[in-house]
């Protein structure tokens, strides 16, 4: 993880490392050009070129928080895929809509004049209305019915006389399977596995609004980490600069030489030149944050953030057993690869099924109608005169079914392969959880101990400044206590910061970030 809290300090130590350098050519410059010169031309480029900007905003972690769950581009493109996968489930309960069809035809035939030795048969004329409806469907538990209905309406003229016949049907289908597509079908299978990534993405929103909320608090730390270095590096340029006042009232009178004057200007410059980068840093984390609160950057360029949280070390106890208990309950990502390994679980049991030979109870049931006329016909119906019934049976089955039983097989050992995966899952949390916590005990020793070199540095700095003054130290010992000092403040924030940094890792491997932050959430 890269932290910029990394980055200053390797800037520091290169600039302390150019110190002596920077010493030796101010020397040599001030000796020709003069102190004042070199020293004014130094901190007025400087000056220019630290410009901040002129629009700041107050924000607390909280406003942060509100902002990042209101405006985040991330989270805005995570939102869909519940509701896409809402939507496929709704569409997948489809396979049990029942669907109606009609159709109406009229048919007319001639038929001409045939010869039978002497006699001659009239041609007959024929013409015939029909009309059929059936409605079709699926039940939840494999049943398919047909609904259906069909009339007719015959009329035939041989020349000779004038017949008419009209019948008509209606009834239902019925059929059962009893062994393949029994307990489970392919559109049970299809609203399974809707129902499972439906769950899988409500946790990928879920982890994703974790992760994004963990970066944000991260990024808010690393911010007021920022701002107290740059801090910092003013105290230390506004000790560089009182220095060098004072050097220059000893130069009048004579007490000093020209050399430790150049070499407090050199040390000032220097001090200046890290303001620079420090704001620099300052203004890449500030960006960083807006990443996350703001879909507008173009509106944000110019406000400078200011955070109005500060960085504290509160003791924590940690509890390792109870943060595993807490992370194996909550964390998305191990209710993920629970569900991956259900999904898997779910297309074995249809895999399984389809192994089975199809065997089917087959049924039917309605009422014939017949007549001169429709309503002659449907009258039959109406008053269910005329019943008719079938039941039956009927099996088929594969001769060597070697498709369905390989399938089988290769699912059956992918379930065991996702059963691994979790078991990896779950591992891999314990692991990170103990390193949380081992991290964390490190960081909070960390914090005391750079607390009390500071507070030493401070006491050193203030003791070597009163030897200098009775004439007992040098300006150049005075500038080696000083950068130690300003060393030491830096490490102390950026042990802060790590610690609270660290502090929201463990929770976001816990899984409690949303409980912490009192954001609700429920992936139903």
């Amino acid at each position: 993880m890269k932290r910029t809290g990394m980055m200053l300090a390797a800037l520091l130590c290169a600039f302390g490392a150019a110190a002596q350098e920077t010493n030796v050519v101010g020397t040599n410059t001030s000796l020709s050009a003069g102190p004042d010169q070199v020293y004014a031309s130094l901190t007025n480029t400087l000056a220019m070129e630290s410009s901040a900007p002129g629009e700041t905003r107050e924000l607390s972690l909280q406003e942060c928080i509100d902002l990042t769950i209101k405006n985040n581009i991330e989270l805005k493109i995570d939102r869909y895929s519940p509701e896409i996968s809402r939507y496929n489930l709704k569409a997948a309960y489809g396979a049990y809509d029942p669907t109606a069809f009609f159709s109406g035809q009229h048919s007319h035939s001639e038929s001409g004049a045939t010869f039978l030795g002497t006699n001659i048969i009239g041609g007959t004329l024929s013409d015939r209305d029909s009309f059929n409806t059936t409605v079709t469907g699926l039940s939840p538990w494999g049943l398919q019915y047909q609904l259906f209905g069909n009339t007719s309406d015959t009329v035939q003229n041989n020349g000779f006389d004038l017949r008419r016949n009209a019948g008509a049907q209606a009834g239902i289908t019925l059929t059962q399977p009893l062994l393949r597509n029994f307990w489970i079908d392919n559109s049970r299978l299809v609203i399974r596995i809707d129902k499972n990534r439906l769950k899988y993405n409500q946790y990928a929103l879920k982890q994703q609004l974790m992760q994004t909320l963990t970066q944000l608090e991260q990024a808010y730390y690393d911010l007021i980490y920022a701002r107290e270095a740059v801090h910092v590096q003013e105290l230390a340029a506004e000790a560089s600069d009182r220095l060098v006042a004072e050097n220059k009232k000893k130069l009048q009178v004579g007490a000093l030489a020209e050399l430790d004057l150049a070499s407090a200007e050199a040390q000032a410059a220097q001090d200046r030149a890290h303001i620079i980068q420090a704001k620099s840093v300052l203004g890449t984390q500030e960006r960083k944050l807006k990443l996350y609160i703001t879909d507008h950057i173009d509106k944000w360029a110019d406000i400078g953030i200011v955070p109005t949280g500060t960085l504290t070390a509160p003791k924590r106890q940690f509890n390792r057993q109870n943060s595993w208990r807490k992370a194996l309950e909550s964390r998305p990502d191990y209710q993920q690869a629970k569900l991956d390994a259900e999904q898997a679980g779910i297309q074995l049991k249809y895999d399984f099924n389809q192994m089975f030979p199809e065997l089917d109870v087959i049924g039917s049931f309605g009422y014939n109608g017949s007549g001169t006329v429709f309503s002659g016909a449907l009258y039959d119906i109406q008053q269910r005169n005329l019943p008719t019934w079938s039941i039956g049976g009927q099996i088929s089955m594969p001769l060597t079914d070697t498709g369905p039983r390989n399938t089988y097989k290769a699912q059956k050992i992918s379930v065991q392969q996702f059963v691994l995966l979790v078991k990896k899952s779950e591992r891999d949390i314990l692991i990170s959880i103990d390193n949380d916590i081992g991290t964390l005990l490190a960081d909070y020793d960390s914090v005391q101990a750079t607390h009390a070199q500071r507070l030493y540095e401070e006491q050193a700095l203030d003791a070597e400044n009163k030897k200098l003054n009775n004439g007992k130290s040098t300006t150049y010992q005075v500038l080696l206590v000083q950068r130690d000092l300003t060393n030491a403040r830096g490490a102390e924030i950026q042990a802060l910061d790590k610690y609270n940094f660290d502090l929201a890792q463990l929770s976001l491997d816990e899984g409690t970030t949303l409980e912490r932050l009192n954001i609700d959430f429920e992936v139903k």
